[in-house]
């Protein structure tokens, strides 16, 4: 989604990163969103080290209630959480965080992601990032869950 295309009824979420701008999280989610007809997109902070702290810390109160984690911060986003998943706890690391009542909770998708497929051993990382993808936005806004269209996600590169 393109920012002209944000109306008042767009629902929104975050994504927190060093580029998350042009990160593979944001172009994925709204592919997924796109592909779906979902009035839904994902708006990008790009941050460094310096300013993580401070925005961890102060998400618990601000207007944001989803947000994606990229890699470069994951580990780093376990101490702001107030509860983890057991998929984070084993990880390590938080793929995205919801923020409930001012409360930060951490969650992991590795697991779930894994358990769309009969072989998830034979998968690359590109591919179980995307199915990462579709979950949340399945969780977030409802999307379908189509293991079929990752192909067509990673080879649209117009979307």
């Amino acid at each position: 989604m393109k920012p002209h295309e944000i109306k008042p009824d767009t629902q929104l979420c975050t994504i927190l990163g060093y580029n998350a701008q042009t990160g593979y999280m944001r172009r994925y989610f709204n592919k997924i969103m796109k592909h779906n007809d979902t009035n839904a997109t994902a708006i990008a902070l790009n941050i460094g080290d310096e300013h993580f702290d401070i925005t961890m810390s102060n998400v618990g109160q601000s207007k944001v209630k989803k947000m994606m984690i990229e890699r470069e911060f994951s580990t780093k986003a376990i101490s702001y959480c107030e509860s983890l998943d057991s998929c984070a706890k084993t990880e390590g690391r938080v793929d995205y965080v919801e923020v409930r009542e001012g409360k930060v909770y951490g969650y992991c998708l590795a697991d779930e992601a894994q358990a769309l497929f009969d072989k998830p051993e034979f998968l690359d990382d590109h591919i179980l990032f995307v199915a990462k993808m579709m979950i949340l936005a399945s969780r977030w806004y409802g999307t379908k869950i189509d293991i079929d269209d990752i192909p067509l996600l990673i080879g649209d590169r117009d979307a």
